[in-house]
């Protein structure tokens, strides 16, 4: 009885969240202009945005931040897991810990604003960055690098320490024993945090309202400004190929990892059998 209700649970809540975005991807089929009004199947949407100069250019727009955040994010992420984990103790721990965690609980809002006051106040006194690429980017990666950081620091977490230790006494240097052991045993987090974050950069709108500038809006800022003047099926190719981009990427890196998984305990089962 409780296997069956806990199932029951489990379905409602893959229905919640599946339901609309199945709803969207087919109605972005639809031949009438009409969103919720069925008129036939079609694909003539997809070729409508293919030649709008606006969404193409706001699709890359995107996609450059998304990959530079994702990128940047998972770098610094990784050397604030590492100072965490590694350094028990050293000085300002605590207001370091506080401000890896902060973008994690504060409203998104205050983040964009609080990041648009200081480039405001660095263009005035330096006469730089203006707003566009780089302010996104860096606004992305501030928030994007906590979720890194979280995720990588979860998994040193778990490692067995004793395997860095017996590569060093093997005569490897730190460099050696990252790129040897540490970096294999953690690669999969670091995945994880890549993807986590792209799709954070990717679909972000609050902080990009306040740091894009003139000729630097992002797809979601276009997705917003034209669902304000009326949904049309365009929307609905758009939000769909989106989609489609994210669940490609994560298939493929879940698929590339579970390969790597299994390799590795391939691996590991052939030493255990030399060893034996």
């Amino acid at each position: 009885m409780d296997s069956k209700f806990g199932k029951s649970w489990l379905l409602m809540g893959y229905a919640f969240l599946y339901i609309p975005i199945l709803t969207l991807i087919v109605f972005s089929f639809n031949d009438s202009k009409m969103v919720t009004l069925w008129g036939g199947f079609t694909f003539k949407w997809y070729g409508v945005i293919a030649h709008d100069e606006e969404v193409v250019n706001g699709f890359i727009l995107s996609m450059k931040v998304a990959l530079m955040t994702a990128t940047a994010s998972v770098v610094l992420g990784m050397l604030a897991a590492f100072a965490m984990v590694r350094y028990k103790t050293f000085f300002g721990r605590t207001a370091f810990a506080a401000h890896i965690n902060a973008p994690l609980v504060v409203p998104e809002v205050i983040t964009g604003l609080s990041l648009l006051l200081f480039f405001v106040m660095c263009e005035r006194l330096f006469g730089m960055p203006e707003r566009g690429i780089f302010t996104i980017w860096a606004g992305h990666t501030s928030v994007g690098m906590a979720y890194a950081a979280v995720v990588i620091q979860s998994r040193l977490l778990e490692m067995d320490k004793s395997l860095e230790e017996a590569a060093m006494d093997l005569g490897c240097r730190p460099f050696q024993v990252f790129y040897l052991v540490t970096f294999p045993m953690i690669i999969q987090s670091i995945m994880a945090a890549w993807l986590l974050t792209f799709t954070i950069s990717l679909d972000d709108v609050v902080s990009t309202a306040f740091l894009s500038g003139p000729g630097s809006t992002t797809l979601p800022i276009v997705i917003l400004s034209r669902a304000r003047l009326g949904l049309n099926p365009t929307v609905n190719a758009i939000a769909t190929i989106t989609v489609a981009v994210v669940a490609v990427g994560v298939l493929a890196t879940s698929l590339w990892l579970s390969n790597q998984e299994k390799k590795r305990a391939a691996e590991q089962a052939a030493a255990y059998r030399d060893n034996s």
